[in-house]
Parts: C-alpha cells; sequence; structure tokens
C-alpha cells in the first residue's frame, strides 16, 4: 500500500493532516501578505523613496530563489514533518531580527530579517507544496491546494487589516507632521513611528517557535514524495534527469512570473493607488481587498475543480481574465482602476494550485528537488515589482503596470494551453 492509500484508507488522519497543513498555509499568508504594507511603513520609517521601499519583496522573495534548493537537501535528511518545523523556527528568527532592527530603524538589518523569513519560508513551502500536491490523487491536488489557498487568503486579509490599524494607524495624518518637522524632532518623530513594529513582530516570532513546537509532535504522517507521485505522469517514466522533464522548465518560468504579478495585484496595489494620490490612510488597506477577491476565486475553485472542469482549463480561462482586468485598469482611473487591479486577485486566485502540480506531475524520484525549482521560481516577486519600481513615473505608472502585465499573463495562457503538455513525446 503506498502513502496515498495509505492516506486514502485512514480519512481522520487524512482530515487532520489537511487542517494541520491548512493553519501552515494561514501562516504562509499571514507573514508573506505583510510586505504590501510594510513598503508604507519601510518608506515612512526609513524615509526613502520607492525603489529603496520596494526592497521589501525583494530581500523577502529573494531568498526563495537562493535557499529552494538547499531545502530540498535540508529535506533529504529530515524528511517533509520535521523539515516543516524547522522552517518555523528560521522565520521566528527572522521576525525576531526585523522586529529588533526596524526600531533601531537599520534598513539593512531589518531587510535581513525579511531575507531569514523568506527563508524559512522556502523551506516550509519546499516540503508543504508538494506534500499537499500527493496527499491525494494528483488530477485533485488543485482543489486540495485551493482549500491551502482559502487558508493563506483569509490571513492575507487580516494580516495588513492589523498592521493598519496597529501600526499604520492615523498614517496619513503622522506623514504630515514628519514632513512639517525637521531636525532632531523628525528624528524623534519617526523613531517613534519604527518602534511600533517591536511588539508585534516580537510577538509573531514567539508563536512560530511555539507552532514549530507544535508540528513535531503533529499527527502529520511522512509522505515519501518520490514513491507517491512516481507513477502520476501517465507515460512519464524515470528519465534519469530532472532536467528531461520539459513541462517542469517551462512550469518553474510560469511560476517566476506568476508570483512576479500576484506581488504586483496584492503589495504594489497601495503604491498604485497613491500615483493617483488617494490617501494614505485608505491606500494601506487596498491589499486587503486583493486577497479578498482571491478568496473569492479560491472558493470557486474549490467547488469547480475537478468536477465540472479540468485544473488546466480552469487556468487558461484565469490568464484570460487577467488580461482582460490588466487592459480595464490601464484604460480607467482612481477608484476604478484601483478595483480592477484588486480584481486581478480573483483571476490570480487559481494559478498556483493549477500550475504547481502540473509542473510535478510524474516526476517520481525527482519531486523533492522538482518543487525546490518551483519555489525558486517565486523570486518572481522579487524581481518584477522592482522592475515597475524602476520604470514607473507619475506620469506613466499605468502604462508601466499594464506592460508588465500583459506579457506575464500571456506566458500562463500559453503554459495552461501547451506547455504543460511538453512532458508528452
Amino acid at each position: 500500500m503506498n502513502a496515498i492509500d495509505s492516506a486514502a484508507a485512514a480519512p481522520p488522519r487524512y482530515f487532520a493532516a489537511t487542517i494541520t497543513i491548512g493553519i501552515l498555509f494561514f501562516i504562509f499568508g499571514f507573514v508573506t501578505w505583510l510586505n504590501g504594507p510594510l513598503i508604507t511603513y519601510v518608506k515612512l520609517a526609513f524615509d526613502l523613496n520607492d525603489v529603496n521601499a520596494f526592497l521589501v519583496p525583494m530581500a523577502f522573495y529573494l531568498s526563495y530563489f537562493f535557499l529552494a534548493l538547499p531545502a530540498s537537501w535540508i529535506l533529504a535528511r529530515t524528511g517533509m514533518k520535521r523539515g516543516m518545523a524547522l522552517g518555523l523556527f528560521v522565520m521566528a528568527v527572522g521576525a525576531a531580527l526585523f522586529g529588533q532592527f526596524a526600531t533601531l530603524r537599520i534598513y539593512p538589518g531589518a531587510l535581513t530579517g525579511l531575507f531569514v523569513i523568506g527563508a524559512g519560508l522556502a523551506l516550509l513551502q519546499t516540503a508543504a507544496n508538494p506534500y499537499i500536491s500527493i496527499l491525494g490523487p494528483i488530477g485533485s491536488a488543485a482543489q486540495r491546494i485551493a482549500f491551502m489557498g482559502i487558508c493563506n487568503k483569509f490571513a492575507g486579509i487580516v494580516a495588513p487589516i492589523l498592521l493598519g490599524l496597529f501600526v499604520l494607524r492615523d498614517i496619513g495624518g503622522f506623514a504630515d507632521k514628519v514632513a512639517a518637522a525637521s531636525g532632531a524632532d523628525k528624528q524623534a518623530l519617526l523613531d517613534e513611528f519604527a518602534a511600533k513594529v517591536h511588539t508585534p513582530y516580537m510577538l509573531m516570532a514567539g508563536l512560530l517557535a511555539l507552532l514549530g513546537v507544535w508540528i513535531l509532535r503533529s499527527v502529520l504522517p511522512e509522505i515519501d514524495a518520490r514513491t507517491a507521485n512516481a507513477d502520476a505522469g501517465g507515460g512519464n517514466a524515470d528519465r534519469g534527469s530532472v532536467f528531461a522533464y520539459p513541462h517542469l522548465w517551462l512550469g518553474v518560468l510560469c511560476l517566476f512570473v506568476y508570483v512576479g504579478v500576484e506581488v504586483m495585484a496584492g503589495d504594489a496595489i497601495g503604491t498604485y493607488g497613491q500615483g493617483f494620490h488617494l490617501p494614505l490612510d485608505e491606500t494601506k488597506f487596498f491589499t486587503a481587498f486583493t486577497l479578498a477577491a482571491m478568496l473569492i476565486g479560491y472558493v470557486a475553485g474549490l467547488i469547480l475543480i475537478p468536477r465540472f472542469v479540468s485544473q488546466q482549463t480552469y487556468l487558461a480561462f484565469s490568464a484570460v481574465l487577467a488580461l482582460v482586468f490588466s487592459a480595464a485598469a490601464y484604460v480607467t482611473h482612481d477608484y476604478v482602476s484601483v478595483g480592477f487591479v484588486a480584481a486581478l486577485g480573483f483571476a490570480n486566485a487559481m494559478m498556483w494550485p493549477a500550475i504547481f502540480p502540473l509542473a510535478i506531475r510524474g516526476l517520481g524520484r525527482y519531486t523533492e528537488l522538482g518543487s525546490a525549482f518551483l519555489i525558486m521560481g517565486i523570486a518572481g516577486g522579487a524581481v518584477i515589482p522592482q522592475l515597475f519600481a524602476h520604470l514607473k513615473t507619475p506620469e506613466n505608472f499605468q502604462f508601466v503596470f499594464c506592460a508588465i502585465m500583459l506579457p506575464c499573463y500571456l506566458y500562463i495562457l500559453y503554459y495552461a494551453r501547451h506547455g504543460y503538455r511538453a512532458r508528452i513525446r
């Protein structure tokens, strides 16, 4: 009896494992989607321009590129369960570093903390994504990941709201005070503002460490990814090298551009809204609107896949919808344009859940390594928003946004229609 059969034969254990991984995806979402309002936070606390403020997502997402492969080697030695616990402990260290250095207003140190948080998430996601993909039939993996996405995006709605209420409260009025102050008075105001993140991030560090202990003692079964995914690809026999699976490498690029546009719609939406001179006390919550749209998209995917539509067909539909929303954002203005950017959350919702299982399908003993390469693709969240920050001006920010988004969604459409089939000779 293989790992999947065992899971199916023990529904209570399977249910408990799903709920446990769902809690981990809630943590992914909470930590990840703090980056949007953090851009606003660091811009004021450290007195930065947009390019330097966008180093927040860059530092966070680059960690996936550098640490996903080491994460796969670690998981080969620890197993998925202990590897996920280790990822939580690393995240706890990163949260403590960020809270301390941000309070001291040492920007390189704060970015280091975000990089360490991303490193822990790289380890956690390199384990959790293939784990949930192969916990049941690969054909319904998008449905299971959709449930994980609901947990993730619900956290993504909560995170910016909490940061907005407790750290960025009345940020518009505070920014006016800082602009009117100078010298020592200005520095004192900035020190006071920067210190607001200390307690929340220290509490987060403690909670992450406790969750790591809980995972170690949890009912999560160990799954051998190499065995569970060996026959999932139909005619895909072991080809002797991970480089012999073209659908994987096209999928890595697909995840790269997908995460880039996801971060643009989620983290950059506040900056996008500020381009229309919308109030800071409103733009600080815009990330939550995108995540609410994503949550609705995940619910739709959970209902529709695979009962009514295949994951690859839904991926193609999502890409077309995103192309329409991106174009609509360009030809409209103010709150309507921001609304179309937020609506991209709905279109984006089922892209990761569809791309990931399509890309790892049939990798067999290369599943963990292939997963690591896919996690490296998350670096798109570092590169693409930074490209936006460099190219945009107050006059052309809508055009730059659209010019970046459209080619990315066109490639996702290609992968949904043809790229995922590249494994078939």
